[in-house]
């Protein structure tokens, strides 16, 4: 989500996103609640953290709580490496319904952290 966001506040910036044990494909529920807000995740695909490890980086921003624990080291010039964290909505367990108000919880949250981030960093 905070990748689908960075990208939406600008097209021109090149933002990627991996995790440490990604799913095979991004969950159902974070692609519904994204187009609910106006952005398209559909398309984006899970891929993990190593890949990127040799990378030269202006940021790393680990995003989940339990990620910054997780996150192996980069090898790579890492101008800023931060950390906001977010619960993972994924854990949530709950019925359907309270489920995806859990996600779309998350989403906003994810939003308003990542749109300041944008405005004090990116601009």
């Amino acid at each position: 989500m905070a990748q689908g966001f960075l990208q939406s506040f600008n097209s021109n910036a090149e933002v990627f996103s991996a995790g440490t044990i990604p799913s095979s494909v991004v969950n159902p529920r974070a692609v519904k609640v994204m187009s609910e807000a106006g952005v398209d995740i559909s398309s984006h695909r899970p891929e993990n953290v190593n890949i990127y490890l040799e990378e030269t980086w202006d940021y790393v921003i680990t995003v989940c709580d339990n990620a910054r624990e997780t996150c192996p080291v980069f090898t790579g010039k890492v101008e800023h490496r931060l950390h906001m964290g977010f619960e993972d909505p994924s854990l949530f367990e709950g019925n359907e319904e309270d489920t995806m108000e859990e996600f779309r919880r998350v989403r906003d949250l994810i939003k308003t952290a990542f749109y300041n981030f944008y405005l004090e960093n990116m601009i």
